[in-house]
């Protein structure tokens, strides 16, 4: 099977980050996604070779200048026959292009359109340039991640460019489409970074109005402030990540740890949490990594190895599940989730663009004698 996805078909408009992740995902899943790319390459912000940008798997490319009139009416083509389209341009960019949503709703009524920003489509900072660290940082969830005493700790860009972003751009355009299949009507999705992450933070809203959590780093059970939520080093320099919540996986704990519970206090009390931390950290100096694995590897106590993204490649659990597979000889992240009977085909690589790649990327779109038009005219290489 091609994935739950198969049928679907998508135009992503070449940018950077959070788009191409929400167009790799929706193909992972077996949606056909044409990527158009300008003819001046888009900056990455990391430059790499293509074979290592993953994020553009399993798709082709086409290379159009979108400020060309032939190019912008060829795409419109392309439109009329797509399910939806992702854009990450700051708001304007493409309405300035002549593809914006009314444009392109007009060429097909049930298209859905779905807008990748940090800011989203309006708002002070709507026009403003951003990345995944500032658009954390306006949420309040920075704030909140780090320890005590020390600057806030930048979370990679996971959180907020692909968390907050790519996977609420494809919720929302997977939601699109089956609404208008019901309706007949296509409609823009509007996915704004600081949306998304302040929506993943709901519990946390909630806590703080209920008094539960406490503003400041390191104050909460979640939030390394906790002796029972955090991660030590070893005496080989390495570290285990330890989260026994739970009192009965606590007690779990201790016992690996050969602690007695009267030795640390109360579990829950916040005053006895920082005695109970360096009982811990003297405790975890006393073996290495692997050995406390080897001790907790059979228990509920939630003690795990903190591995590199290397070493997660070999770990026994992930390989178990296939959750790294190899494509054209490199490894990386298998398509999730798990589908029982739509099982999604393995993506192809990053592809080159190529006279022979354009046509691939085009069957199924237009005829040959289409796309050999387009090659005559100038408006495809």
């Amino acid at each position: 099977m091609a994935g739950p996805l198969d049928g679907v078909k998508v135009i992503e408009l070449a940018g950077v980050g959070p788009g191409p992740m929400c167009a790799m995902l929706l193909a992972d899943l077996g949606a056909t996604v044409l990527r158009i790319d300008r003819k001046t390459p888009v900056e990455l912000g990391v430059e790499r070779p293509l074979k290592f940008n993953t994020l553009l798997r399993g798709r082709y490319s086409i290379q159009l200048d979108l400020k060309s009139p032939d190019a912008v009416a060829m795409v419109l083509e392309l439109v009329e026959q797509a399910d939806a389209l992702i854009e990450g341009f700051r708001p304007g960019v493409t309405e300035r292009l002549g593809l914006g949503p009314e444009v392109c709703l007009e060429r097909n009524p049930r298209l859905i359109y779905g807008r990748m920003t940090g800011w989203g489509q309006n708002g002070p900072l709507a026009h403003t340039a951003g990345h995944d660290i500032n658009y954390l940082s306006i949420t309040g969830v920075l704030d909140a991640i780090g320890r005590a005493g020390q600057p806030p700790s930048v979370p990679l860009n996971l959180l907020g460019d692909y968390g907050g972003g790519s996977l609420y751009l494809a919720l929302g355009i997977v939601a699109g489409i089956l609404e208008t299949r019901q309706s007949g009507v296509g409609q823009t999705v509007d996915a704004a970074i600081v949306d998304g992450v302040t929506h993943l933070s709901s519990t946390i809203f909630g806590m703080i109005d209920g008094g539960i959590w406490h503003e400041g780093r390191a104050s909460n059970i979640s939030d390394t402030g906790a002796p029972f939520y955090d991660c030590y080093e070893c005496s080989d320099g390495k570290f285990v990540s330890v989260g026994p919540i739970e009192k009965r996986f606590f007690v779990q704990l201790l016992q690996g740890l050969e602690l007695e519970e009267s030795a640390i206090g109360v579990q829950m009390n916040r005053n006895d949490w920082p005695h109970a931390k360096a009982l811990f950290r003297e405790q975890f100096q006393r073996k290495s990594r692997d050995e406390w694995v080897k001790i907790f590897e059979k228990t509920d106590a939630c003690v795990t190895p903190v591995l590199t993204f290397k070493e997660a490649r070999s770990n026994s659990h992930l390989n178990a599940r296939g959750t790294h597979v190899e494509i054209d000889g490199l490894s990386q992240p298998a398509p999730a989730p798990r589908f029982s009977r739509t099982i999604p085909t393995l993506p192809i690589g990053p592809q080159v663009i190529s006279q022979t790649n354009t046509a691939k990327a085009l069957s199924g779109w237009m005829s040959d004698e289409r796309v050999a038009l387009m090659r005559s005219r100038g408006t495809l290489d």
